[in-house]
């Protein structure tokens, strides 16, 4: 039966691309990780991966293996983080998936906290651009808690986070003029916008803003570093719709509502009955979320 430990060693060189870095990643001889992925290729007798000159690709069989692979590591993990909870044990490790743009704003103020609570815990954080392929990670078990728009028909647990505003991100010069900290998107239907990536949750976003406002926007630049919008505006470049909390303090642009609102409802998921420390992190999340920066609130009031 194949073990744990060739199915991380086949996992890495799957993510890695190729068995030196893999082997680098682990902390093993390179001859090592092959005699591994060897023992776990006899004991299914087949072939995962076909060597090229600079790479590896996963073969039929190994492509097939993947998801099972993926769900019996992840599923050892939880074990093992699930059994150290309930010894009452310190140790373990929080698997976080998040959506890009919540990511950012949320989990670093978030996880200062839950670092001096809990030192002893490692964080994973993995980050998905689309709320979709969170929930697809969330239901093969790769996280012990998904951060992001509020799913629809998820079977395990929902605690809903709040409301969270998008905000228009204007350069300091230029049209139009802003009254009242707000501004209608039609406004903004002739100009060249900072968009995102075509698949990121941001993109669709404007997309759908836009259309409700009766324009489809321009595209000045896109980028897929969500971080990456309020600098992109700050340089003149043009507007960008963007989640109030990732708008840095140091933002020397003009921040509007726009008209109309633009808000998504953002939630914690977890399995039907999550364990002690993914419990703890989504009660410290729900406490401490802060969804509007008191810096962004100051200058739209």
């Amino acid at each position: 039966m194949p073990t744990l430990r060739q199915f991380e060693a086949y996992l890495t060189v799957v993510d890695e691309g190729s068995f030196t870095r893999a082997a680098q990643q682990l902390g093993v001889s390179q001859p090592g990780l092959s005699q591994q992925v060897a023992a776990l290729e006899r004991e299914l007798g087949a072939s995962l991966f076909s060597r090229l000159p600079r790479s590896v690709s996963l073969t039929p069989t190994g492509r097939a293996l993947l998801p099972h692979a993926r769900a019996s590591v992840d599923a050892a993990a939880r074990a093992t983080t699930a059994a150290r909870s309930v010894a009452g044990t310190s140790a373990g490790e929080l698997r976080i998936a998040a959506v890009y743009s919540v990511g950012l704003g949320l989990l670093p103020g978030v996880l200062t906290r839950w670092r001096a609570d809990h030192p002893g815990v490692g964080v994973r954080l993995l980050e998905h651009r689309t709320a979709e392929t969170l929930t697809a990670a969330m239901q093969g078990g790769q996280a012990d808690v998904g951060i992001g728009p509020t799913p629809t028909g998820w079977r395990g647990r929902v605690r809903v986070l709040g409301a969270e505003e998008l905000v228009v991100l204007l350069p300091a010069q230029g049209p139009p003029d802003i009254r009242g900290h707000e501004i209608a998107l039609q406004r903004l239907a002739d100009v060249a916008w900072v968009q995102y990536g075509a698949g990121h949750e941001l993109s669709a976003e404007l997309d759908a803003a836009a259309q409700a406002a009766g324009f489809r926007p321009k595209v000045a630049v896109r980028t897929e570093q969500t971080a990456m919008a309020p600098q992109l505006v700050d340089a003149g470049i043009g507007p960008a719709l963007v989640p109030a909390g990732i708008v840095p303090s140091s933002f020397s642009g003009r921040i509007a509502r726009p008209v109309p609102a633009v808000e998504r409802e953002l939630a914690a998921t977890t399995g039907a009955e999550p364990d002690t420390l993914t419990s703890r992190f989504v009660a410290l999340l729900a406490r401490s979320a802060v969804l509007m920066p008191p810096h962004v609130a100051e200058r739209l009031s």
